[in-house]
C-alpha cells in the first residue's frame, strides 16, 4: 500500500494530508475545514479497506489552529457516517505555539486486519471517476461512493480493492503490479490526479461482473491491464 503500513499483530497504520485547503486566506482551496478533514479521512479509510483493515482509531493532526478542530473531528466523523459504520475512537493534537498562513491537517488511522487481501480469478475496474480540488465539490455524483464500497467488499462483490491517488490510474496500475511495463486501457483519463482518492480499483470475481455493475452503477468503468 502506498499510504498504509503492517505493523505486528495484524494492525495496518495508514494516513493522509492536506495543505493549503481550507478556510484560512492564503488558502489554495477554500472550503470548509470539516469538507478538508473528511477527505484526508477517506484516503486514509480506503487504504484501510485497502489491507484488509478495519479502523480500530484515528488520530487528527491539526496545524491550522484550535478553532478548526471541532470541525476536523466532525469530518472525520463525517466519513465513517457516509460508509455506514460506527467511527472509531478519535483522538490527536492541536498546534497552538504558532499560527500558519495556510491550512493543514493530517488523519492518521489505526486498524486491525480482519480480511485476506487476495484476488484468484478477477476483471479489473475502475469505480468513480478521477477528481481533484474544486472538481470534488462540484461533481460529488462521480465520487466513488463510500457505502458502496463498503458493501461489496462484505457481500464478496470485491475481491481487491486499490485506491487511487494524484498519480492517476495508469501509476497506481503500475504500482499494483509491481511493473512500469504494463499500460491499460480505460475510457478514463489515464493520468488525471484521482485527488482524495475519488476513484478506485476493483478486482470483481469473473462471474460476479454483472452484479457489481448492478451494485455500483454507471460509475463502474472496466479496466484493460495489458501486461
Amino acid at each position: 500500500m502506498r499510504n498504509a503500513v503492517h505493523l505486528e499483530g495484524g494492525l495496518i497504520l495508514s494516513t493522509d494530508n492536506s495543505g493549503g485547503i481550507g478556510m484560512k486566506a492564503a488558502d489554495i482551496v477554500s472550503v470548509p475545514d470539516r469538507t478538508t478533514a473528511r477527505f484526508a479521512a477517506r484516503v486514509a479509510l480506503l487504504e484501510q479497506w485497502a489491507a484488509g483493515a478495519e479502523p480500530i482509531a484515528a488520530l487528527i493532526h491539526n496545524f491550522s489552529g484550535p478553532e478548526s478542530w471541532p470541525a476536523y473531528e466532525a469530518g472525520v466523523r463525517e466519513v465513517f457516517e457516509e460508509a455506514g459504520i460506527a467511527p472509531p475512537s478519535i483522538t490527536g493534537s492541536t498546534e497552538t505555539n504558532m499560527t500558519l498562513l495556510q491550512s493543514a491537517v493530517a488523519v492518521t488511522m489505526i486498524g486491525k486486519q480482519i480480511r485476506a487481501v487476495e484476488e484468484g480469478e478477477v476483471v479489473w475496474f475502475t469505480y468513480g471517476v478521477p477528481l481533484v480540488g474544486n472538481a470534488v465539490l462540484e461533481q460529488e455524483q462521480q465520487v466513488a461512493s463510500l457505502r458502496a464500497i463498503r458493501e461489496a467488499l462484505q457481500f464478496g462483490l470485491v475481491k481487491r480493492l486499490w485506491p487511487v491517488g494524484s498519480g492517476g490510474l495508469l501509476k497506481e496500475v503500475q504500482d499494483l503490479f509491481e511493473s512500469d511495463d504494463i499500460t491499460i486501457q480505460s475510457p478514463l483519463d489515464m493520468a488525471a490526479s484521482a485527488g482524495p482518492s475519488t476513484c478506485v480499483l476493483v478486482a470483481v470475481p469473473v462471474g460476479g461482473v454483472d452484479e457489481a455493475k448492478s451494485h455500483f452503477g454507471e460509475n463502474l468503468h472496466e479496466l484493460v491491464v495489458v501486461r
